[in-house]
């Protein structure tokens, strides 16, 4: 393919990338070619004016010509994209791994990174190509609502989404309801193990991944879905019908312990706590929200090591045993995924007699 190209001598081919790339002239999609003396880089279009005199002012020698150039190799990592485009010490900073909501992209940018976060931003959405808004983490999960804060560094900035999961579709806003696509495994872990014919109490039902895969994998189940922020409510509405299980949710705003108090005490044979920062706080409400013959608790929350298992299960037992009722049998106890160095977030499955 014969495009536009700027010939640079060798010793200016980084700057002379790193600028094309600000002035988004760089055809990224063809590959950089070079001999001996020069670097070939394969521009989208001849520059204009402007674009001209930058480039006079920032590099001392270069021309445009026209030359044949092959397609690039397709880059797999953010590594590869900012080669040549970040200080080399800097490539080992970069994110080894991000959240894909439906098409949004969230990541963390480390300090010594924070100048370069929009080109990061950019080569996150050449690298996922259906992405259209990339997020950067700016705080931690704080309130009632359980939200952070976030800053767009590329694309759109629209942030409402659709995400898709087991067969489910979840139409979300991230800066406005919490969700983490990390859990996915544990909401298809819990729903596998709900039986025909049972009550699940869903404390903290967020958009829905739990109560909602548990209605579309069982027929004959009852599933009260509860939250706190009314934007969650809203989106849990939605998803409970875009999912066809209005018959099997049904949705209650409010605090998860007081709607039990006044709605659900004793309606229960499974009770999901998906709320690591307070689950505790809440145990004397699940332990409520089960009938008289018991039945089992999801517990979530925030462990450290050493013994995160085991501190985290001691704690849901002296709970229990306050709300006046007992841990027949732990049925699991994991860690479902690391939060800081030797923090967990952890899950204690208690058949609760």
């Amino acid at each position: 393919m014969r495009v536009p190209c700027l010939r640079v001598p060798r010793r200016f081919g980084g700057s002379a990338i790193r600028l094309l790339d600000r002035l988004r002239l760089r055809d990224r999609q063809l590959r950089i070619q070079r001999d001996g003396v020069y670097v070939y880089i394969p521009l989208l279009q001849e520059p204009n004016p402007e674009d001209l005199a930058e480039l006079e002012d920032r590099l001392p020698e270069f021309e445009v010509l026209v030359r044949e150039f092959r397609e690039a190799k397709k880059p797999k990592t953010l590594v590869e994209i900012l080669e040549g485009r970040l200080p080399p010490h800097l490539l080992a900073s970069l994110p080894r791994s991000l959240d894909l909501i439906g098409d949004v992209a969230i990541l963390e940018i480390p300090p010594e990174l924070e100048p370069h976060k929009r080109l990061i931003g950019d080569a996150v959405m050449q690298l996922y190509g259906r992405i259209k808004t990339v997020l950067a983490k700016a705080g931690a999960v704080e309130g009632v609502y359980r939200l952070r804060n976030f800053a767009v560094i590329a694309g759109s900035g629209e942030t409402e989404t659709v995400h898709r999961e087991y067969g489910c579709v979840y139409h979300l806003d991230p800066t406005k309801v919490y969700f983490s696509p990390r859990l996915s495994y544990e909401h298809h872990r819990v729903a596998a193990q709900v039986r025909e014919g049972e009550t699940v109490v869903d404390m903290f039902a967020g958009v829905g991944p739990f109560s909602i895969l548990i209605a579309k994998i069982h027929r004959n189940v009852k599933v009260y879905a509860i939250d706190i922020n009314p934007e969650a409510i809203r989106y849990l509405r939605m998803n409970v019908e875009r999912n066809g299980v209005e018959d099997r949710v049904t949705v209650l705003e409010g605090d998860a312990g007081e709607v039990i108090e006044s709605t659900l005490a004793g309606v229960a044979d499974r009770v999901v706590m998906n709320l690591p920062e307070r689950a505790l706080e809440y145990v004397d409400a699940a332990c409520m929200a089960l009938g008289e013959s018991g039945g089992v608790i999801h517990y979530y929350e925030f462990s450290s090591e050493p013994d995160a298992l085991e501190k985290a299960e001691k704690r849901l037992r002296d709970a229990v045993k306050r709300a006046g009722r007992r841990v027949s049998r732990v049925l699991a106890a994991r860690r479902v995924r690391e939060v800081a160095p030797l923090r967990w977030q952890v899950v204690i499955d208690a058949e609760i007699a």
